[in-house]
């Protein structure tokens, strides 16, 4: 998976918040040239996020067939992970790499030096931790830029709100903007779905998918080093901090809802669930690693979702779609291959009842996204998925809340929760404080269902 994050409005307009962001259409309208009007017809990418998702969605840019690419500049919080990142893409396309000392920044404003290098119409990638999304999307904005950005694309209510304004903002732009959820350029994915809007499955009554694995990534974090600042650390281990990224369910659960949203057609009206934390000692992070949650669409359809990050427990990664006529698997063992087929009956673990599967070997998705965003540049054609992003966000974070709530909560109560993670991300520095500090005892606020906080003089409640 490949994760971030001019007529000139100025920065700090942009940076106040969905009403802010309005601030910024002073640009509507004014649609960018696609291709450069100057001596080269190369499009240059800036990678902004080092980790292995950045990594790898720079090797894809640099490896679509789209016409010529080049990796111009890189930036960085943490200077180890700029330079082992740079290494690992100089490795893979040495020819496609032009990346001196002067164009490689480290710091909470990297962002801004990488993309001011950058011409209108080249391409920004945003693969930090989703909590900086909105920040270096605006700027990505002002600077006329085509993005390709990570998944989750917000985490909260008021970060949702942002990227919906900021969307609208860049298609009024006429810019291309990717989102990492690879998923919905999967070309068997894609013939399920049409067999689906066919009608070969009859109406869906049962969506179900399961994210069943051992510790994850960063999702399980021991207490900080005493050598490595607050902040650094919670940067470098994201997954375990709600504030970064939303935690373990919003960065690994995002993708089974979005590809069944996808053969629904649908996002979900609410959700409901349970959740909690067995045996973690003296782990520090704010993750359950038991998540099982009841999504319900408009028509009263039911979406089960299960997540586990618990060792020992029987592992299992798919999606599954029921109808009134057959049954579907729609991934399987992973998010590629897709491994999609239809049965005659709901028995999805019978081979011998498979009526359609996938006729080829499976194409890259990962590769594919880029191939359609880098297609879209070339041809000007509108490749905009921030609203899709949003979307899938949103119905991630809300399924989210209601674990850690022990609510039911509606998706309009999601995106009008006024509690936001980081609401001072945009101001961070290298020195100072987090959004989340740590009690005495090293550890940190986990959510409690059924123990509701109001902050006061907020109209919602919060997670912790």
């Amino acid at each position: 998976m490949s994760s971030q994050e001019n007529n000139k409005v100025s920065r700090r307009s942009v940076l106040k918040g969905a009403a802010g962001t309005a601030a910024a259409s002073a640009l509507a309208g004014v649609v960018l040239p696609q291709v450069h009007a100057g001596e080269s017809n190369t499009i240059n990418v800036a990678l902004i996020g080092c980790g292995g998702r950045g990594t790898g969605a720079a090797i894809d840019a640099l490896n679509t067939r789209q016409g010529p690419t080049r990796l111009t500049a890189v930036a960085d919080v943490f200077q180890n992970r700029l330079t082992g990142s740079l290494a690992q893409i100089q490795r893979a396309k040495p020819q496609q790499v032009d990346v001196p000392e002067a164009r490689r920044f480290v710091g909470f404003d990297a962002y801004r030096r990488a993309m001011d290098t950058l011409r209108e119409g080249d391409v920004a990638i945003l693969a930090t931790p989703p909590a900086f999304r909105w920040v270096m999307f605006a700027y990505a904005i002002e600077k006329g830029l085509n993005v390709f950005m990570e998944k989750p694309i917000s985490v909260d209510g008021p970060s949702t709100k942002r990227m919906l304004a900021l969307g609208e903002q860049s298609v009024r732009r006429g810019l291309k903007v990717g989102v990492g959820l690879m998923c919905r350029h999967c070309d068997a994915r894609g013939e399920l779905f049409t067999r689906v809007k066919d009608g070969q499955l009859g109406d869906l009554l049962l969506l179900r998918a399961y994210r069943m694995a051992g510790p994850t990534a960063t999702a399980f974090s021991l207490p900080r080093p005493a050598d490595i600042p607050e902040l650094h650390y919670q940067i470098q281990r994201f997954h375990s901090f709600l504030w970064l990224s939303g935690g373990a369910y919003s960065d690994f659960l995002i993708h089974n809802i979005d590809e069944a949203c996808w053969m629904k057609d649908a996002w979900p009206v609410s959700a409901r669930g349970s959740g909690g934390r067995h045996y973690r000692g003296n782990f520090i992070d704010q993750n359950f690693d038991s998540y099982s949650t009841e999504f319900t669409y408009a028509d009263g359809t039911k979406f089960f979702l299960e997540g586990r990050t618990v060792p020992g427990c029987h592992n299992e990664f798919a999606t599954y779609i029921h109808g009134s006529r057959a049954a579907a698997v729609v991934s399987q063992s992973g998010h590629a291959p897709s491994r999609c087929r239809i049965f005659r009956g709901q028995n999805v673990t019978n081979n011998a009842d498979v009526v359609w599967r996938f006729g080829r070997e499976e194409p890259n998705p990962y590769q594919l996204e880029w191939d359609h965003l880098m297609d879209s540049i070339r041809r000007n054609r509108p490749h905009n998925e921030v609203q899709r992003g949003a979307e899938a966000s949103l119905a991630t974070a809300m399924g989210r809340m209601a674990c850690h709530t022990g609510q039911v909560i509606t998706r309009e109560q999601m995106l009008n929760c006024d509690h936001e993670f980081a609401p001072n991300v945009a101001e961070l520095t290298m020195d100072g404080p987090s959004p989340l500090r740590a009690g005495a005892d090293g550890k940190y606020a986990i959510p409690q269902p059924g123990v509701m906080i109001r902050p006061e003089g907020a109209n919602s409640r919060r997670e912790y």
